[in-house]
């Protein structure tokens, strides 16, 4: 079967331990870098997982399929709101750390198990904002982006 794919790899001047703290414990930083939202879960295998939104509502929803703290993630990961990217089914989010010299490698590939996926196509769009916000949060203390997506322009 054809799948859609998604990677990002990145280097992050951080430690594993407040890499996967970022990823998983602290829901107030997590919010900082992923606008707003945040990942609630017991971060164990066969786990509920859900993204909420700022306003309390779910976004994206699963379950831990494994974890190995300070080394790997995987998320059974379904979109909510949208009828069509719901309909898709559930897509597999992996995210891996390596300690990398001074810093952590950070790979995340998602994948659905179906050709031309449109919500493999949206989270292409996605990770790469929040995973530049995390990345200059660990090392700079700010975000690159407030915003996912610019306001829209306005008419003179």
């Amino acid at each position: 079967m054809t799948k859609s794919t998604f990677v990002y790899v990145t280097y992050i001047t951080t430690t594993p331990q407040k890499l996967w703290s970022a990823l998983t414990d602290d829901t107030e930083f997590m919010k900082r870098y992923w606008f707003g939202m945040h990942c609630q879960s017991q971060w164990t295998k066969g786990a509920p997982w859900q993204m909420i939104r700022a306003d309390g509502s779910i976004c994206d929803a699963g379950e831990i399929v494994d974890a190995v703290p300070l080394q790997r993630l995987v998320i059974s990961w379904q979109h909510q709101d949208n009828p069509e990217m719901r309909a898709e089914g559930h897509s597999l989010c992996t995210i891996e750390l390596e300690q990398f010299d001074n810093a952590v490698k950070l790979s995340i590939t998602h994948v659905m198990e179906r050709e031309g996926s449109k919500f493999i196509n949206a989270v292409s769009g996605g990770w790469p904002k929040i995973l530049s916000n995390l990345k200059s949060l660990l090392e700079t203390g700010s975000v690159v982006r407030a915003t996912a997506y610019p306001a829209a322009a306005t008419a003179k």
